[in-house]
């Protein structure tokens, strides 16, 4: 059931992300202009991004280390997905968002020294928010569902595991309790 999920989103993802972006490259160009959408609120606007979310940038190798940082993430997404049960669509799904994200990324890396083409610009006036793209979406979202598939995860754990500390620890009841403290009429008759 999850690869039936998985694959699809994954493949849909990255296919609308390389998709967006060679038509933003091809219609968006030079670089920089604003084509508004909804006025000013949103636009469509060319932009390379060399570094990382929200442009952090590490000088001249940052291609190279977000490019080996991006791989060794796939790892452990795919790690994850493997670790995932069957029937854990929810899981799934916030894997294969992360997952196709960081791909439609990496191909803009390795493509080009450019860095990843962003394009969606969002904000009022100049309060704006960092321009990003559809790849940026999936990996938002993904990471979002997948914190709260873990907490929930980490939860019923937490859960079972008190549950199962009360079975093999009973706490003594409350008669027991009450005939322990009081004394007896057979002991101690003191006048």
């Amino acid at each position: 059931m999850k690869a039936l999920v998985a694959i699809p989103v994954l493949v849909v993802v990255l296919v609308l992300d390389l998709i967006t972006k060679a038509v933003a490259v091809a219609t968006l160009a030079p670089s920089g202009l604003a084509s508004p959408v909804f006025g000013n609120w949103l636009r469509f606007t060319l932009v390379y991004n060399p570094g990382a979310a929200f442009g952090l940038h590490l000088g001249d190798y940052s291609r190279w280390i977000f490019m080996a940082l991006t791989l060794g993430a796939l790892v452990i997404l795919w790690r994850l997905f493997q670790q995932t049960a069957h029937d854990d669509v929810r899981k799934a799904l916030a894997v294969s968002l992360v997952a196709a994200g960081a791909l439609g990324n990496v191909v803009d890396r390795i493509r080009s020294d450019l860095g990843v083409v962003d394009f969606i610009d969002v904000g009022f006036g100049v309060h704006r928010w960092p321009t990003f793209n559809v790849a940026d979406m999936a990996v938002s979202g993904g990471a979002f569902l997948l914190a709260l598939v873990l907490w929930s995860e980490e939860q019923r754990e937490t859960a079972a595991a008190s549950a199962a500390a009360s079975t093999a620890f009973p706490s003594p009841s409350l008669d027991a309790v009450s005939s322990e403290a009081a004394p007896s009429d057979a002991t101690d008759r003191s006048p």
